[in-house]
């Protein structure tokens, strides 16, 4: 799916391509593709690279066209196996023509596109535009940071209940998302540090790049802090679960040693053997009694000990 839009005086969609406006490629299909390279004339190994879920963060420059590729912030699903991941999303500039591709449909690039027109500015250049994706990119990791922060918090309320495998998986694969955002934010902070120099940066431009390195840093600082959390409360967990196994171990040893006793007293006074009680009258019964009093009895120091 593509869309055009006029961005000399706010973000307005328009009908078809025309030179400066800013062409927005999502999920592309053939047809996208044939309009890149036959229409735009672009290499269509820039879509290919784009496409590639694993593609860094880097630049490449190829007969005049300029491709970046910066890595976005994505919400997959709540319950997936990586809820949060990045994607990359790739920005081809080259004359009139300004390009971006994304490969899925990402929350990031609508919220983009509203933005802009709320703002009804525009943008100066199509430096403006690249670093504008940059500053929108690192709000959005600092959003799913938060929403990673509170299914941390949420965990680790849970700590005092009932504790199964899925708590644990649930907290790995949220490891596995501060991991790719640690990953991305580190790329495309190498890459923003190149482009300063290979786009032409005007005073605004400077201003904007400063706002872009400070959420940046916040946004990597923001993905150690929480990280480190997610560890500690993994570790809380094993701990957990180490502590309630043995209790449990605890628990069927004390029984086993209390059920002992009246065996113990049953197999002497059971045996072939003469002990003065084969004949008494009451010798079952004075059995059970010593019994049942050994059995209190075990029960009440395993309660005092407090394994019981």
């Amino acid at each position: 799916m593509r869309s055009f839009w006029n961005t000399k005086k706010g973000v307005t969609p328009i009908d078809e391509w025309q030179p400066g406006c800013w062409v927005q490629i999502t999920c592309p299909v053939e047809d996208d593709v044939r309009f890149l390279v036959n229409e735009l004339h672009m290499p269509d190994y820039f879509i290919t690279d784009v496409a590639d879920a694993d593609e860094r963060a880097r630049y490449d420059m190829d007969e005049g066209w300029l491709m970046i590729i910066l890595r976005i912030p994505h919400l997959k699903s709540v319950n997936s196996r990586t809820p949060y991941t990045t994607i990359p999303l790739g920005v081809v500039l080259k004359g009139d023509v300004v390009v971006t591709i994304c490969d899925q449909e990402a929350r990031m690039m609508v919220d983009f596109v509203n933005h802009q027109q709320r703002r009804a500015e525009g943008f100066s250049d199509a430096a403006d535009l690249v670093f504008r994706l940059f500053l929108s990119a690192s709000v959005w990791y600092l959003k799913y940071l938060k929403q990673v922060n509170g299914l941390i918090e949420k965990a680790k309320r849970n700590l005092g209940g009932q504790i199964d495998n899925e708590d644990l998986v649930s907290l790995s694969r949220l490891q596995d998302s501060l991991t790719y955002f640690a990953t991305s934010i580190r790329g495309n902070e190498t890459l923003l540090s190149k482009l300063k120099f290979r786009l032409p940066v005007d005073e605004l431009d400077a201003e904007l790049i400063e706002d872009v390195n400070i959420e940046m840093n916040q946004a990597r600082e923001t993905t150690q802090i929480y990280s480190n959390i997610l560890d500690s409360t993994m570790d809380t967990y094993a701990n957990v679960i180490n502590n309630n196994m043995n209790k449990v171990m605890r628990l069927l040893t004390s029984l086993n040693m209390i059920i002992m006793f009246p065996t113990l007293i049953a197999s002497l006074f059971g045996m072939n053997l003469i002990n003065g009680m084969e004949s008494y009258r009451f010798g079952f019964v004075i059995a059970i009694v010593i019994s049942f009093i050994s059995t209190i009895l075990g029960l009440l120091w395993f309660k005092r000990k407090k394994w019981l």
